[in-house]
């Protein structure tokens, strides 16, 4: 199917064709022309294909086609007589002149030349493909898929479209579609004349991904505009249940510059629901939806090979085009060929002016409602007005909440008016998605039961701020904090952040930092794994006793559920926290991240799934078995052991070498060497490919024994909220003697210039810096740890940019005092 020579050229009479083009006789200048995907599909078979970029082929009926139908029809002027006084606010005008211009011209004939040229390339293409040869016919506006506006979704595509007489009645429908309803409302608000735009009609051979999969990927996030990143969604079927959220997709990121290099850095892979599928009619054109299997649902749609190779495309054609790109991909169930079936400019980050940062910060709590993904960083809120049938959308006002199953183009004139969107269904690719994201509108999508859960509530308050999208009951107040970037000094002392959810790292790697002090892995496994890794490695054997024990048996159901995509349950573990860590070390590529390992306790890992098999009972976790304890302890060395892995991957396959470690509460340097050594029997070694090996200094033979850790480590992060306690002797969990907990006190200063001093001395020099909030609630000892030399601070992502300011000022003082 994919063609890497010059297609056939077709003749009448001896000349080149006048209303046909095939693909590889055009490119990105013949928007005009062709339209802007016809375009796109040219630029890319000329260009890409010697670089095995598959792309489809087929041919272009260009725009004067159109312009010839609408002449020889003689309907030019009442199509503008019909829009001469149009309301797109009133919906039921809007949709009345939109049927009427439609009618107009399906009701046209299509011209004698122009049929003629039709049907001799489609039987070229048969000569080609077979009799009967299967095409997709899709819409291409001279006015589609610029930098500016992307037009995605607003004029038609049919699937599956064989033979002469169907070809020619789509192309018709086609260039009917020009005056959708939403075509129409989207002209208007992006200023474009309506006769001023001319269509253009692509037929293309189908790739079979009714047999197989497809989807929509972008070279960029399409949340945060972290552009290092590749973002795809697919689903079993042709690319349409994805692209109309018909489905929740699966979902994965790719790290590009490190895929550039030759490595694998799938630094996210997300199951979907792909609860259906949109396949080719049993007998004839079109298609029809089936349901999906619980075991094809409960696997990937591609593998990881496929991943990769989309990923790497994306990049081909990103680097080709000069910016970001929306794209979408299909494989072939026959042949198992991948293809790129369309390409256009990304619309919303490419136009975005990253010099000011813009923080939305929900001020209030209150009674969560729903929960799914968040498109954007926004939040807004309204009265809730709930359609379940498209005939609901004429009773839609002006900044109200939309809540509904999924939207589709049609959609588009209320959506604009939306002050929030809620939907049950789609990923981040589906359309909802993608024209929130573009009308800078906060949106919730794949929430299952949003329809349910905010029935016969007034109001709601729809929360993107956080990297997760919540639904919450009442108009919460909230605020918007702006900044200037480009102003921001940047001090000495390296202003570095504290994280562990993978979901924000995207946004929070663009806050000006130096890097991450502080990557908690329990976050990660909590949220991603769930399970206690002992359980998942002795899986087999609760197998084999949960026959006899029903309390087994429900670890074992949860464990499947959980896992479902995996029959190597460890590698379930190690795959997941690598992504995880991966997806943290991608977002602050190339700056220094720092992996703590797990500083769960005793009662906290119990509380994972079969942690209760595993677990002792302690009466004060917090001082008992944490820790570097753990790690090479014969009842907990085997799960250190997946840990280890997951860092292995993250730096060896993924190739992110900017990801260190750091072991928590380490009591003595002989534990701290006996953790170095078991890292290595992992194959984690310190100093291989620059692997650096933190310890938290949280513990006070920590900065009693400074001099004797620093022989056995790289650096020292001081954990001021551990260090306080023991300091202090007593439970910051206490309420009781809460009141007395002070990071300033003089004793725990006393000990933190101590260590700073030491860690400086030491030959060779060891870094050092802190990564409790103290610096954050206490401007004085964030000054105190700058005076003391300290070499960097990190924070949560909401303080680091006052704290730099802070620190900058703190800076110059010295300077001053110094000079």
């Amino acid at each position: 199917m994919y063609e890497k020579k010059k297609m056939f050229r077709v003749q009448i009479g001896g000349q080149i064709m006048k209303f046909i083009k095939w693909f590889d006789e055009v490119g990105t200048g013949d928007v005009a022309l062709v339209g802007g995907k016809n375009a796109s599909l040219g630029e890319m078979i000329r260009n890409l294909r010697e670089k095995d970029v598959n792309v489809p082929f087929g041919f272009a009926i260009t725009a004067e086609a159109y312009r010839h139908v609408i002449e020889e029809a003689g309907i030019r002027e009442e199509i503008r007589d019909t829009l001469s006084d149009l309301d797109t606010h009133d919906m039921e005008n809007l949709s009345a002149r939109g049927s009427k211009l439609r009618a107009l011209i399906t009701d046209a004939d299509c011209p004698a030349d122009l049929e003629e040229e039709i049907r001799l390339a489609y039987r070229e293409m048969e000569k080609r493909y077979g009799a009967g040869v299967d095409v997709a016919v899709r819409s291409s506006a001279t006015a589609e898929d610029l930098p500016t506006a992307s037009f995605a979704g607003q004029q038609e595509t049919y699937l599956n479209v064989t033979g002469e007489e169907k070809l020619l009645k789509m192309v018709m429908e086609c260039f009917a579609s020009l005056f959708t309803n939403r075509a129409i409302s989207y002209r208007v608000d992006k200023g474009f004349d309506h006769l001023g735009v001319y269509l253009s009609v692509g037929v293309q051979k189908m790739a079979r991904s009714d047999l197989a999969s497809s989807g929509v990927m972008f070279s960029i996030d399409t949340e945060s505009g972290f552009k290092d990143a590749v973002f795809i969604t697919g689903a079993y079927g042709l690319g349409e249940n994805v692209v109309q959220g018909t489905v929740n997709p699966d979902q994965f990121f790719v790290f590009k510059p490190t895929l550039k290099e030759g490595f694998r850095p799938i630094v996210e892979k997300k199951l979907g629901a792909k609860r259906k599928k949109l396949v080719y009619k049993d007998k004839g054109t079109g298609t029809k939806q089936q349901n999906v299997t619980k075991e094809e649902r409960n696997r990937f749609m591609l593998s990881d090979d496929e991943v990769l190779t989309l990923a790497r495309w994306a990049c081909i054609i990103e680097d080709h085009y000069g910016g970001p790109m929306d794209i979408e991909w299909a494989k072939d169930g026959i042949t198992n060929e991948l293809f790129i079936v369309q390409a256009r400019p990304e619309t919303v980050h490419s136009q975005k002016d990253f010099a000011i940062s813009e923080t939305y910060v929900l001020e209030e709590e209150g009674t969560l409602l729903a929960q799914g993904e968040a498109v954007g960083h926004k939040i807004g809120y309204g009265e809730v007005n709930i359609i379940e049938d498209p005939k609901g959308i004429l009773k839609f006002k002006p900044g109200q909440v939309l809540v509904t199953h999924m939207t589709d183009p049609d959609w588009e004139p209320i959506m604009k008016i939306a002050a929030a969107i809620v939907t049950n269904r789609g990923g981040r690719t589906c359309h909802a998605a993608i024209i929130s994201r573009e009308l800078g509108t906060p949106c919730v999508i794949g929430t299952d039961n949003g329809t349910k859960a905010l029935k016969g509530v007034k109001d709601a308050t729809v929360d993107c701020s956080e990297g997760i999208g919540r639904v919450y009951e009442g108009k919460l107040q909230y605020r918007v904090d702006k900044l200037a970037l480009d102003s921001l000094p940047r001090p000495r002392t390296r202003i570095m952040m504290n994280a562990g959810v993978p979901e924000n790292a995207f946004v929070q790697g663009q806050i000006p930092n130096d890097g991450v002090g502080l990557a908690r892995e329990e976050f990660i496994i909590n949220s991603y794994i769930g399970i206690h890794p002992q359980a998942l490695i002795e899986y087999e054997k609760l197998k084999r006793m949960a026959v006899e024990d029903k309390k087994i048996a429900r670890v074992i159901k949860a464990i499947d559920e959980r896992s479902a995509s995996y029959e190597d349950k460890v590698q379930f573990f190690i795959d997941n926290l690598a992504m995880g860590i991966g997806k943290i070390g991608a977002g602050f590529y190339p700056n220094d991240v720092i992996v703590r390992f797990s500083d769960f306790k005793t009662n906290e890992y119990a509380n994972l799934i079969g942690g209760y098999l595993y677990e002792p009972e302690e009466s004060n976790p917090m001082i008992g078995w944490r820790g570097a304890s753990r790690y090479y302890d014969d009842k907990f060395r085997p799960a250190f052991g997946l840990e280890c892995e997951a860092i292995k991957k993250v730096r060896e396959e993924m190739g992110l070498t900017n990801v260190k470690v750091m072991v928590p509460f380490c009591r003595t340097p002989e534990e701290g060497k006996r953790v170095i050594e078991t890292m290595a029997s992992f194959g984690l070694k310190q100093g291989e490919k620059g692997l650096e090996v933190y310890v938290m200094c949280e513990v006070p033979s920590n900065v009693v024994l400074a001099d004797e850790f620093a022989e056995v480590f790289d650096g020292f992060s001081i954990g001021s909220n551990d260090l306080t306690q023991l300091t202090l002797g007593l439970d910051r969990d206490s309420a009781l003697v809460a009141r007395l907990f002070d990071e300033r006190s003089e004793a725990v200063k006393r000990l933190v210039k101590h260590v700073i001093n030491v860690a400086h001395a030491h030959k060779p020099r060891r870094k050092i810096g802190i990564c409790g909030q103290a610096p954050s609630d206490f401007p004085e000892f964030a000054e105190f740890l700058v005076e003391c030399g300290i070499d960097s601070i990190s924070l949560n992502s909401d303080a680091i940019i006052s704290t730099r300011l802070h620190v900058a000022e703190v800076e110059a003082r010295i300077d001053k005092s110094q000079s």
